[in-house]
């Protein structure tokens, strides 16, 4: 009895998987044929599941005609620059939230995940406001600063799982050996702790290139938009280019498949680490 129940038990789960995996999967193969398709077989009738003619042409336009290759350069340079920068600062910041106490500790925390409550938009009027004062509107740096700011409240409170998780005497018998207290993070915590700070610099990675909001609000050249803002672009008030924005979706969604594909191992990992205090 008990064989069969697991028997069923197996065939409904590879089951409903199997139905998940095509419902999450179909509508990226949708957008890649649609993206190989000439422009007048995407609307043609019935529809083709697998293109009669492949052609390049929705990619040839987006660097012809979108100058999307300027797009993809100044997503790749922000989102790194502000992984980086974010994931170094929060990592110092978790730091001290983890081995330190002090009285605005449970307040800071608390600030913390309450910003992740609250809609990004809200700010963009007020943050335009302050950006332009800066004269830094239209400005790779100051979207950068902005990126930097919004992810460093989760990504403190996520590294901070980590620190919790090394046991204090490990960093205690490097400082008693002669590390300083930085010397200790540095040569000993951090190496310990690459996995999860592999998936911190992805986590922020991934949001700021997929970020559009701050983007479209602060960039308004050729010069300095990202490809968020390509791709809003090819939506206008009477038509949607399908063939372009399938073939920047596909561009689009690539580098992170690679980042992923090349960091999954760590960031299972650095997820699992940080997911349960040891």
């Amino acid at each position: 009895m008990n064989t069969k129940e697991s028997t069923a038990g197996k065939t409904v789960r590879i089951v409903f998987l199997t139905l998940w995996l095509i419902f999450t999967v179909f509508p990226l193969y949708w957008i890649t044929i649609t993206s190989f398709k000439p422009p007048g077989a995407i609307f043609a009738f019935p529809l083709s599941y697998w293109p009669e003619e492949f052609s390049l042409d929705n990619y040839a336009g987006l660097f012809d005609k979108a100058e999307f290759g300027t797009y993809l350069v100044n997503s790749l340079i922000v989102a790194t620059v502000a992984g980086v920068l974010a994931t170094a600062i929060s990592m110092l910041s978790a730091y001290v939230l983890a081995r330190f106490e002090f009285r605005s500790k449970g307040a800071l925390l608390m600030a913390a995940l309450v910003t992740q409550m609250i809609p990004a938009f809200i700010a963009l009027g007020p943050l335009y406001l302050l950006m332009t004062d800066l004269r830094l509107v239209d400005n790779r740096f100051g979207l950068i600063l902005v990126y930097v700011a919004v992810c460093i409240p989760f990504c403190t409170v996520m590294l901070r799982g980590f620190f919790e998780n090394i046991p204090d005497t490990l960093e205690e018998a490097a400082m008693i050996d002669g590390c300083s207290r930085f010397g200790a993070l540095f040569r000993v915590l951090l190496p310990v702790m690459r996995p999860g700070i592999i998936a911190a610099f992805i986590f922020n990675f991934v949001n700021c290139w997929n970020e559009l909001f701050l983007s479209v609000t602060l960039m308004n050249s050729d010069d300095n938009k990202t490809v968020p803002t390509a791709l809003n672009g090819f939506i206008s008030s009477f038509n949607i280019d399908w063939g372009s924005m399938s073939a920047a979706a596909v561009l689009t969604i690539l580098p992170t498949m690679v980042l992923f594909a090349f960091a999954s191992r760590h960031i299972v990992q650095g997820l699992t680490a940080g997911a349960v205090k040891g």
